[in-house]
């Protein structure tokens, strides 16, 4: 079988566990522990996990992070499962899915052991803005509960492999994945932080209840009862209308991150970037590092949409920086093998006679994010769509304290921005908890910080459109109050 994996990389170590065996649709195949289902079975060549619910339709790897639905799978017999963010393990049994599933047949009913837990703080979001909230707290000895859907800890920062931009408090100068390390390290040191990975927060119940299924050898329905709450869940990929959009082989930028920088997984061998803000920039050069030849970044605005020092370095690499141009359709059998692209008017709409056609087997959509909010609109919380901000986003205070008391809410899940102003805000809400509790010394330390990202951090030109969707969801202490009484603010 063909083999995608990266074994040389100019920032990457790539330390893979031991061989182990597993079946997927028959075949018995070998592969790496540590690795995700899907990343071990694209490394082996498969591109196509599921289909659409009528069967008509192919499905490929998309966001890699469990938020989408283009590879759910049966393992072990179990329905539905997200193989993006399942580990692979020795000796299971996995079969692609192929439209609406059947309820499985010979699944135990017995009831799933269930766990009651009190605690100070539930921090539910393992990435930059979850984790520093997390060690703030654990510093002072507040008990933590903090649960991820992922198998491993770090969120997107475990596939981040350029060095962040900023102050070095805020790990300025140091690579994203190294980042993650360092924190999931500190994390040890405090006996008061409970982690659970695979646990998915499900639904927040009368009184105070957050429902959270543990998966693992030894499921659990973890039954949460905390004094407070920090919703650190992100955000996801942003898909555009184009024919053929759902064709394997049509990725966001953030899956193939996930596959060469986490898994060391080539995503394809020839692509075409759609997208040239700071994530399609540094997606491309990513691509580069990890060997796979990059025939252009598209973008429809007729400016680049990130930094200059990102462009330059891909275009160094040769790669074409087309702006002015969108993607119209791919074409393939069971995989991307053509992109077509044309020229827009004013009015952004393909010009007939200006299409251009890449040979490619990947096409990566760097179109921007849109916070995962799903959970937090559960919970009843006060919501507010507001364009600069990726769109559905929590109103909040400037101590990040949602219209549901001791709910608070930090990273991009209040609106797209970076991993900077995630460890702040994560920062600001556990301070503003250790207040409530008790820990009035922070205070002076918040106030610097919450001045310091308004008043300083954010005042920077390349990011005035996040500031503008910030502002907009930021409301003051009484304005909040007023919401809380269903009057208007």
């Amino acid at each position: 079988m063909p083999d995608y994996r990266i074994y040389e990389h100019p920032i990457i170590d790539f330390k893979r566990g031991r061989r182990i065996k597993f079946t997927y649709n028959g075949n018995v195949i070998e592969v790496y522990e540590g690795e995700s289902i899907l990343a071990s079975l694209y490394a082996l060549g498969y591109r196509v996990f599921s289909r659409s619910p009528d069967g008509s339709r192919l499905r490929g790897a998309f966001c890699m992070i469990g938020k989408c639905s283009s590879c759910l799978s049966y393992v072990n017999n179990v329905p539905n499962t997200r193989i993006c963010i399942e580990p692979v393990r020795d000796g299971i049994n996995v079969v692609s899915g192929d439209g609406i599933p059947e309820p499985p047949a010979n699944i135990s009913s017995a009831p799933v052991r269930k766990e009651i837990v009190d605690t100070d703080v539930l921090v539910i979001g393992a990435g930059p803005a979850g984790l520093q909230a997390a060690l703030k707290l654990g510093e002072k000895g507040v008990d933590v509960v903090l649960v991820t859907d992922h198998f491993r800890l770090g969120g997107q920062l475990v596939k981040q492999t350029h060095k962040f931009f900023g102050d070095t408090r805020y790990h300025g100068g140091v690579r994203g994945f190294k980042i993650a390390e360092k924190l999931v390290n500190e994390l040890k040191k405090y006996s008061t932080i409970k982690t659970y990975t695979r646990a998915f927060a499900y639904g927040f119940f009368n009184e105070g209840y957050m429902g959270i299924a543990v998966q693992g050898d030894e499921p659990v329905n973890l039954l949460v009862k905390p004094r407070y709450t920090i919703i650190a869940t992100g955000a996801t990929e942003r898909m555009i209308l184009f024919e053929n959009n759902d064709l394997p082989g049509v990725m966001g930028a953030g899956g193939a991150q996930t596959l060469m920088n986490e898994y060391g997984v080539r995503p394809g061998e020839n692509a075409l970037v759609v997208g040239s803000g700071n994530v399609g920039l540094i997606v491309a050069y990513q691509l580069l590092q990890a060997g796979v030849r990059v025939h252009g970044i598209i973008e429809i605005m007729r400016e680049i949409g990130g930094w200059i020092v990102h462009a330059a370095k891909v275009r160094r690499h040769g790669v074409p920086i087309l702006t002015g141009h969108t993607i119209t359709r791919v074409e393939g059998a069971e995989k991307v093998e053509k992109a077509v692209v044309a020229a827009v008017d004013d009015k952004l709409n393909p010009i007939q006679g200006s299409e251009k056609e890449y040979s490619v087997d990947l096409v990566l959509l760097a179109v921007g994010l849109q916070p995962n909010y799903a959970l937090l609109s559960q919970m009843g919380a006060t919501m507010k769509y507001i364009p600069e901000a990726g769109g559905l986003v929590p109103v909040r205070t400037k101590y990040m304290e949602t219209s549901i008391p001791g709910v608070f809410v930090a990273g991009d899940l209040t609106g797209i921005e970076e991993a900077t102003t995630a460890f702040i805000e994560g920062e600001i809400a556990a301070y503003t908890i250790l207040e409530r509790i008790g820990f009035t010394d922070v205070i002076t330390e918040r106030e610097r910080l919450v001045d310091f990202l308004w008043n300083e951090y954010r005042m920077s030109p390349v990011i005035s459109r996040a500031r503008q969707g910030k502002l907009k969801a930021t409301v003051t202490e009484e304005e909040m109050e007023r919401l809380r009484r269903g009057m208007d603010v």
